[in-house]
């Protein structure tokens, strides 16, 4: 006989491994107990030998589907005489150091019982299981518990009682738990905030969308504002009232056959598309598709999901073949509604319908957002579906530290350990909705995870947003800057688990320097403990500061002038002369024209010099449609550029201009221009991480920074790069963009503790 203790911490709280455990001690015939414990759970398990071995084995093998195992742990002990299996009470802090479950899509056992005629919960939209359903966005405080989560207003029927009390039922445990008779139900108000009272809500919001109206639609994190994606005047309308001028809409798909109905889909983006997370997955437009031109114009992909609530597969049924938009609810640049009331004041004037429930929102969280690249994910936006799933650190934090992130694309982290806990996407703090989010976010973080950091860690810009936090906080907690670029670089390692020298190519559009520049052409050797700025863009004047982010003809003007002072081009015709007129002055007085060495400035002024766009309405837009142009057209050669020596080597961009302007005057067009801008880059990356090879630098190269969203780019530099002999990383679980700082920050954060740096 033989006795087994064994302890799991991961994701392993309310995700059904306790009543998994329970049938599993079953089927090998072992006796002991399964409780949950300080930092996860612990079993222990007796009886002969080879079924504790084979129990074990089939443990590891195949853990519950939502379960994730961070570490395992076991010791043998004496044996007990237990004579039966037990599901025993938790500690008095079994939850300290547990990871909450994401939210998980409707699994296909609770799909099959909700197009069941002859279910007790047919065609109820909130039924779930311990696999699958709300968790993350529900849950008020730990431990999980129904009571600490917003389904604590709903007292279980007793039919409900009976299954989440019976271990051998999937709904043990499950805290949504719930049925029509006793838990949310939907309910369907017009924008005059009238209830139909007496009609059907699901077909209230049916009838409407089929009318060309827009229905807000209360999900699991959130409000979305959706309409028939196939109707050009309701996506327009939507536009308008949403003053969303150009970024593309997401579009919500029945099923695969629909998805494949619109788009270009391989067999591992249908994987993806139906895992368990449900993201937006970027896809080919096929041609031909039925999809409004104004769901995302001037754009070949589309951002295609599939149903992930049971009232999302019951709308897509009810609607058939057709695929609607589902935007977030909210108006631009404004955090996502998921209050009732807030929902209706904000979203007034946009919905002509309400589709609600009664089941609150604790935690808003927005659609997570990937593609695939050469059959590898790239994430865009990290939120549903992996919020607040933990990763590993290399370098562990000897006190617990917040990662502040930066102020776009902001997401922030807890670090205790080797463990980190990425929040979910939390936008842009350029307004003062999005920055309360922001700190309500962090708070319920906190005190979900009873976390009281130690010290704070954040971008090196003085007046980011989350900079501004972070000192409000620095009379109670010790701060540390990290360097814009150097966090980029430090998250694509830490995601990677790489704890060596690298050479970091870190492309973007803006990053507070060192020198008070602003960066984002930058090739960084070193590690996270510190960097050496060993090669950069030359510097070209951003004439307006940001305006000339919202206006890429300014640094397509900047540009010309470094590269071409006496450039007489037709080029100019196209520019009001009073506007050119006063970056011209800007540019020669060097008055309200900061330094840049940023690729995604330089990106801009590219695709306005080849007549792409002059003015953008989202962040990249400019770059997006210019490599969407490229993208169609075979590489044949690059532009010139030089590589002046120094402190750091400094890449001249002149030539490059120059060839660029040469090509306008032969009447080449974008598509070219583009390709072989996009090539030079290639050319460049390669040049320079020889260079620094060739010094003794390191072989290893991380890409990272929000330019490394570009297919084309990063595809073509993998490949060089790898066929150059160098062992090349780019990010795969967390986003290239900014949206990954604060992983960077944190890793940075723990190196510097472990060297004695900074406080612990």
């Amino acid at each position: 006989m033989e006795r087994r203790a064994i302890s799991i911490s991961g994701i392993v709280q309310g995700v059904g491994l306790r009543p998994f455990v329970f049938g599993l001690a079953s089927e090998f015939g072992l006796h002991g107990f399964v409780k949950n414990q300080t930092g996860g759970v612990l079993i222990e398990v007796e009886g002969e030998d080879r079924s504790v071995d084979g129990f074990f084995v089939a443990l590891m093998k195949r853990p519950p589907p939502l379960a994730q195992f961070e570490e395992v742990s076991w010791t043998s002990c004496l044996p007990r005489n237990d004579t039966c299996f037990r599901i025993e009470a938790s500690s008095a802090d079994a939850t300290s150091l547990i990871f909450p479950s994401p939210d998980v899509a409707t699994c296909d056992d609770c799909l099959a019982e909700l197009f069941d005629p002859g279910d007790r919960r047919y065609r109820y939209p909130f039924l779930n299981c311990t696999n699958c359903g709300p968790r993350f966005t529900i849950i008020r405080n730990a431990p999980y518990d129904r009571e600490r989560t917003t389904m604590e207003s709903f007292v279980m029927c007793a039919a409900c009682r009976k299954e989440y009390e019976d271990p051998h039922n999937r709904r043990f445990h499950a805290e949504p738990i719930a049925c029509a008779a006793c838990g949310p139900r939907l309910q369907a108000v017009n924008a005059q905030g009238r209830s139909f009272a007496s009609e059907d809500p699901l077909k209230a919001a049916v009838a409407a969308l089929s009318q060309g109206k827009i229905v807000a639609l209360k999900g699991l994190g959130g409000y979305h504002l959706a309409c028939l994606a196939a109707d050009e005047t309701a996506v327009a309308e939507l536009r308008r009232r949403k003053q969303r001028d150009a970024k593309p809409f997401a579009l919500m798909v029945a099923d695969l056959a629909g998805a494949h109905a619109i788009a270009e889909i391989s067999t591992s983006e249908e994987a993806l598309l139906e895992s368990r997370r449900r993201p937006i997955v970027l896809l080919r437009r096929r041609p031909g598709a039925d999809v409004a031109v104004a769901v995302a114009p001037g754009n070949h992909d589309l951002g295609v999901m599939l149903p992930y609530t049971p009232l999302h597969h019951l709308l897509l049924r009810a609607l058939g073949a057709t695929p609607l938009v589902m935007t977030s609810g909210n108006r631009s640049d404004e955090p996502i509604a998921y209050e009732d009331d807030d929902a209706r004041e904000r979203l007034a004037g946009i919905a002509d319908l309400y589709l609600t429930h009664n089941r609150p929102i604790h935690m808003r969280c927005d659609d997570s957002v990937t593609r695939l690249v050469e059959g590898k994910e790239l994430p865009l936006r990290r939120s549903r579906g992996h919020a607040p799933q933990p990763m590993s650190l290399p370098v562990a934090c000897r006190r617990p530290t917040l990662a502040l992130g930066g102020q776009l694309k902001t997401t922030f982290a807890l670090g205790r350990g080797r463990h980190v806990v990425l929040s979910h996407h939390l936008g842009d703090l350029d307004h003062y909705e999005a920055y309360r989010a922001y700190v309500d976010a962090i708070a319920h973080y906190e005190r979900l995870f009873a976390f009281q950091p130690e010290l704070i860690t954040h971008d090196l810009h003085p007046d980011y947003a989350s900079t501004r936090y972070a000192a409000e906080r620095a009379g109670e907690i010790p701060r540390v800057a990290v360097q814009h670029h150097h966090a980029h670089v430090a998250s694509c390692m830490a995601e990677h688990g790489l704890n060596e020298p690298v050479i970091g190519v870190a492309f973007d559009g803006t990053g507070y320097g060192t020198d008070g520049a602003i960066w984002g052409g930058e090739f960084l050797t070193g590690d996270y403990l510190a960097f050496r700025r060993a090669a950069h863009l030359r510097y070209v004047a951003m004439p307006g500061g940001e305006q000339a982010i919202r206006e890429p003809w300014r640094m397509a003007v900047a540009h010309l002038a470094d590269a071409q002072p006496q450039d007489g081009s037709s080029w100019f015709a196209r520019i009001p002369a009073p506007a050119l007129h006063v970056v011209n002055q800007q540019l020669e007085r060097r008055f309200n024209a900061p330094l840049t060495s940023s690729v995604g400035r330089l990106f801009d002024a590219v695709a306005a010099l080849a007549g792409v766009r002059d003015h953008v309405c989202f962040e990249g837009q400019a770059a997006i449609e210019l490599e969407q142009l490229a993208s169609n057209v075979a590489a044949d050669r690059a532009y010139p550029f030089e590589i002046e020596a120094g402190p750091s080597l400094v890449i001249d961009t002149r030539p490059l201009i120059a060839g660029v302007a040469a090509d306008l005057r032969k009447g080449c067009a974008a598509a070219v221009i583009g390709r072989r801008f996009q090539t030079t880059l290639v050319e460049v990356i390669a040049a320079v991480c020889g260079r620094l090879a060739e010094e003794n630098g390191p072989s290893t190269v991380v890409l990272s920074g929000g330019v490394f969203m570009n297919v084309l780019l990063t595809t073509e530099t993998v490949a060089r790069l790898t066929r150059d002999g160098f062992r090349v990383y780019r990010h795969q679980r967390v986003p290239p963009n900014d949206g990954g700082l604060c992983l960077g920050q944190l890793a940075v954060a723990a190196a510097w503790q472990e060297a004695g740096l900074v406080l612990g």
